[in-house]
């Protein structure tokens, strides 16, 4: 049944495309792509608010400890249980988009649309320690990646359906369609020019549409009652700035350590024992680290601190000013730790919601401790303002952090402070660390999205499919007469030297030997260790693209040999390389 209301749909869909040129039909496809990324997101959501209700009928502190064990039988049910039965790995957030877009010509499996849905709904429902927003963007990416799949549209319009369905599940997972937009252009486009805002805008309403129609007030990030600004406090904003720069540094560090620590661990049951041990260990003290955190961010911002705190063993000591300043300053501090517990572990999720939430704790913080030297700042301004900044500096998208808070404030008497702040804290990151997490991670796989398209398009260059073997191979006893009996054979003009082990020794260039191959007395005398010589420049498996160019530059050569591990594999050609970029930077502009 569901194959065929897929097909009649598809059918549909191709029909209209016959009666609309090429730009109408990329508006038309940008509406349907953003209302069901939309959706994606409000199933999202819905999922998460079910599992919350059926797990807590009453409070916390009425069910003692017992939910301590909720995100350990989430995450257990997402390894276990899901994922074995996913075909593909369910890396979440920007690194797999980006990657597609870089090295597999913005295809997306097409599990992927429901995927994170499944994983993230179950990791997040039970209480891990993670956002919801990063697998919402990628189950809107797979959405818009496959309908362009589907319909048989070129790679650039492909790439930006891919990112008006992320756009699309931004904007409904926060009611904020501009902020949505300019996270498509920030974190997931760098190559884009005017024409392709209309479809990213159209996406984004599509999909913040959806949100206002299905979602219910409660289930949204949602702020009133702010103060007007006031510029005399905009010294406190620029410290402020300053701090969410530091705290965004702090975030990024933290977080890349332990995400290389728990991949080094191979065992996954391993890795759930301890990352579940760390997770639940914090939830026990700080139960406000709970889910995404959103009610928490609610409860600062309304400055309600007696149910930040409820259900915890510490609960007494958010009745005395100091003990508050430690508590909110230690969960600002661990936050990180249990995102990555959750995620270490298997649990599905990502940094947005947490970036957030490390964010609201920061400003109120500050504002706090102002308000304890009888410096009157508005708690609810700076915790929103503070929020801007560090999801400025950990996601490397000012605009996206200015308009989201924007938005989800309800207006734009903050604009002034959220542009002070998040630029502040963006350049204090930038300068410390020139990549966002996600292209640091990309570059370290070898593939680069970059405003340079140049860059770009060689990052999609596959270079172990372009390794080449067909070139005779000598050993170090073989004589003249050898060589020149391959020189007839083969239309090489290089020769690989191996051992018995097929470790590369060295090359020998038909340059080199141009006298010798006429002097037929010398064959038998001259052996390949007399002529051959020692290829210090190597390719190996690890070289990205861009080492490999370099490579080329430095040596002049038009042809390398590639190792792995000092093992010969074959030869990388400099025109194969320029071969297949042109063919890809032709392949980029259909």
């Amino acid at each position: 049944m569901k194959v065929r209301v897929l097909h009649l749909a598809n059918s549909l869909v191709s029909k209209i495309h016959l009666f609309l040129n090429d730009k109408q039909f990329l508006i038309f496809s940008s509406i349907l792509v953003g209302i069901s990324a939309g959706l994606g997101a409000v199933l999202l959501k819905t999922f998460v608010h079910f599992i919350r209700q059926f797990l807590f009928d009453t409070d916390i502190d009425e069910i003692k400890y017992l939910y301590l064990l909720f995100p350990f039988v989430g995450i257990v049910l997402v390894v276990f249980l899901v994922k074995p039965f996913l075909k593909n790995d369910v890396n979440v957030g920007g690194v797999g988009i980006l990657h597609s877009i870089a090295k597999k010509g913005s295809f997306l499996p097409f599990e992927k649309m429901y995927s994170y849905i499944m994983t993230s709904g179950l990791t997040v429902g039970f209480g891990g320690s993670a956002g919801l927003e990063s697998p919402i963007v990628s189950t809107g990416a797979a959405i818009g990646s496959n309908f362009a799949r589907v319909n048989k549209l070129t790679y650039k319009e492909r790439t930006l359906l891919l990112a008006a369905g992320a756009a699309g599940g931004i904007s409904a997972a926060f009611n904020a369609p501009i902020a949505g937009v300019l996270f498509a252009l920030e974190v997931i486009l760098v190559d884009i020019s005017i024409t392709a805002f209309i479809p990213l805008l159209i996406a984004s309403v599509s999909g913040a549409l959806m949100s206002n129609i299905i979602l219910k007030e409660g289930i949204l990030l949602s702020f009133q009652n702010l103060r007007s600004f006031d510029y005399h406090n905009v010294p406190f904003y620029i410290i402020l700035a300053c701090l969410t720069g530091l705290m965004s540094l702090y975030y990024v560090n933290v977080f890349q350590k332990f995400e290389s620590l728990f991949e080094k661990v191979k065992s996954k049951v391993v890795r759930i024992i301890v990352g579940c041990v760390i997770l639940i260990g914090l939830l026990f003290v700080f139960p406000s680290l709970f889910g995404e955190g959103y009610d928490s961010i609610k409860f600062l911002s309304g400055n309600q601190m007696e149910k930040i705190f409820k259900g915890s063993p510490l609960y007494l000591a958010a009745y005395s000013n100091f003990a508050v300043v430690i508590m909110l300053t230690a969960v600002m501090f661990l936050k990180v730790f249990a995102v990555s517990a959750t995620i270490g572990s298997g649990g599905v999720g990502g940094n947005f919601a947490p970036s957030l939430f490390v964010g609201a704790y920061l400003g109120y913080l500050f504002a706090f401790i102002c308000g304890l030297f009888n410096i009157d700042l508005p708690l609810s301004n700076f915790t929103l303002v503070a929020m801007a900044g560090i999801l400025s500096g950990v996601f490397h998208s000012p605009l996206t952090a200015i308009f989201l808070i924007a938005e989800i404030s309800g207006g734009y008497s903050l604009i002034i402070p959220l542009m002070i702040v998040s630029a502040i804290s963006y350049l204090i990151v930038k300068y410390f660390h020139p990549e966002s997490m996600d292209i640091k991670k990309l570059k370290n796989s070898g593939a680069v999205l970059s405003e340079n398209k140049d860059a770009s398009i060689l990052s999609r260059i596959d270079l172990p499919k372009l390794i080449e073997k067909d070139f005779a191979q000598l050993k170090r006893t073989d004589t003249l007469k050898v060589v020149i009996e391959n020189v007839k054979h083969n239309r090489r003009n290089v020769f690989p030297v191996l051992d018995e082990n097929n470790y590369l020794e060295g090359i020998v260039r038909l340059d080199s030997i141009r006298e010798e191959m006429f002097k037929p007395h010398l064959y038998d005398k001259i052996s390949v260790k007399d002529i051959m010589e020692k290829s210090s420049v190597r390719i190996s498996l690890t070289d990205n693209i861009f080492s490999v160019m370099k490579k080329f530059e430095e040596t002049g050569d038009w042809n390398l040999p590639v190792v792995d591990n000092g093992v010969y594999l074959g030869f990388l050609s400099k025109s194969s390389i320029l071969s297949t970029y042109r063919n890809e930077l032709i392949y980029s502009y259909n």
